[in-house]
C-alpha cells in the first residue's frame, strides 16, 4: 500500500534526524513516530501532510505567490536551464553525500541537478516561503524540505557537503558552520547579458536595463579561500506561452502589465556559477 505523503516524508527524515537541530534552543531532535520533530527542552515541530516540516518560530509574510512557484515549475522543466544543471553536476564530484539548497523556491533546480547525481545523495532544500515548500513537497518526493531562516537555521553544524545558492541571498557564515570540511558552496548569479531580452523591452532606457554582479562576485570571494567562476552563456527558444510564465517567476516581471503582448520568441541565459571551498 502506497505510503501518504506524510507518512514517506515521516520515513524518510527518520532516516536523516542527526541532520537537524532545533531553532530556538539549538539542541538536537528527534523524530517520533506520529511525526513530531522534538528537541530535549521539548520544543516541537510538526511535518506537514504534505511531507514538509515549518521550521519557523514566526510568521513570515512572502511576497512570493504559489502561481510564482508553479510558473517556475514549469519554466524550469521546459529545459531553460538544463545546461546550468549540467555544468552544476559536473563540478560536483561523485563524493556528495547531502546537498543543501538554500533559498530553493519550489525544488525543481535541486531535483534536476540531483537526478544527474549519485541517486543515494541525500538532497535537502530550505526556503522561507511557505508556499514554494508546498510546492516542492507537492511535486517531489524522497527529498527533505523546510520552510526556515538561515538566520535561525535548523540545521546541524558539518553536515552538507554542498551548499546551492541560485540567484538567491546568501549567508556566508551559516554556509561555513554548516559545511563539511573541503565541502563547497556553490552560488549562481546574473551576469549583464541574463534576461536581457525581458529586460530590454520592460526596462528600455532605464537604470534596469542594465546588470552587475561585481559586489557579489567580490563577497564571495572574500569569503572562501578558494573560489573558481564558471561563466555559462546561451541563447534558447522560448514558447510564446512561457512568456507570462517567465515574467511571473522573475522580479523583473512583476512590474510590467502587458506581458502577452511582449515579443520574445528566445531569451538569453548568462550566468556565473561560483564555486567556494
Amino acid at each position: 500500500m502506497k505510503l501518504s505523503k506524510r507518512e514517506a516524508g515521516i520515513s524518510y527524515l527518520k532516516e536523516q534526524q542527526q541532520l537537524f537541530r532545533c531553532p530556538i534552543c539549538k539542541s538536537e531532535m528527534r523524530l517520533d513516530d506520529n511525526g513530531t520533530l522534538r528537541c530535549i527542552e521539548q520544543h516541537s515541530f510538526d511535518i506537514a501532510k504534505q511531507g514538509y516540516v515549518n521550521f519557523l518560530t514566526k510568521p513570515v509574510h512572502s511576497m512570493y505567490s504559489k502561481e510564482l512557484f508553479e510558473s517556475r515549475n514549469e519554466i524550469i522543466n521546459s529545459g531553460l536551464y538544463d545546461p546550468v544543471h549540467e555544468k552544476i553536476a559536473q563540478l560536483l564530484t561523485s563524493n556528495i553525500n547531502y546537498i543543501l539548497d538554500t533559498g530553493c523556491g519550489e525544488g525543481t533546480h535541486l531535483v534536476k541537478i540531483t537526478d544527474k547525481l549519485n541517486s543515494e545523495i541525500v538532497s535537502v532544500g530550505i526556503d522561507i516561503s511557505k508556499e514554494g515548500i508546498q510546492t516542492a513537497a507537492k511535486h517531489y518526493e524522497q527529498k527533505i524540505w523546510c520552510v526556515g531562516d538561515l538566520a535561525n537555521s535548523p540545521f546541524q553544524k558539518e553536515s552538507f557537503d554542498c551548499i546551492l545558492n541560485f540567484l538567491s541571498p546568501a549567508n556566508y557564515d551559516e554556509f561555513k558552520r554548516l559545511l563539511l570540511p573541503k565541502g563547497k558552496v556553490i552560488k549562481v548569479v546574473p551576469q549583464e547579458g541574463y534576461l536581457q531580452e525581458l529586460r530590454k523591452q520592460a526596462f528600455a532606457q532605464s537604470e534596469k536595463e542594465k546588470y552587475s554582479n561585481e559586489q557579489t562576485v567580490q563577497r564571495f570571494k572574500d569569503f572562501f579561500s578558494k573560489v573558481e567562476v564558471h561563466r555559462i552563456t546561451y541563447t534558447k527558444q522560448l514558447a510564446h506561452t512561457l512568456v507570462p510564465k517567465l515574467l511571473e517567476m522573475t522580479p523583473l516581471g512583476w512590474h510590467v502589465t502587458n506581458g502577452n503582448e511582449m515579443d520574445i520568441n528566445e531569451i538569453s541565459i548568462d550566468l556565473d556559477i561560483l564555486v567556494g571551498e
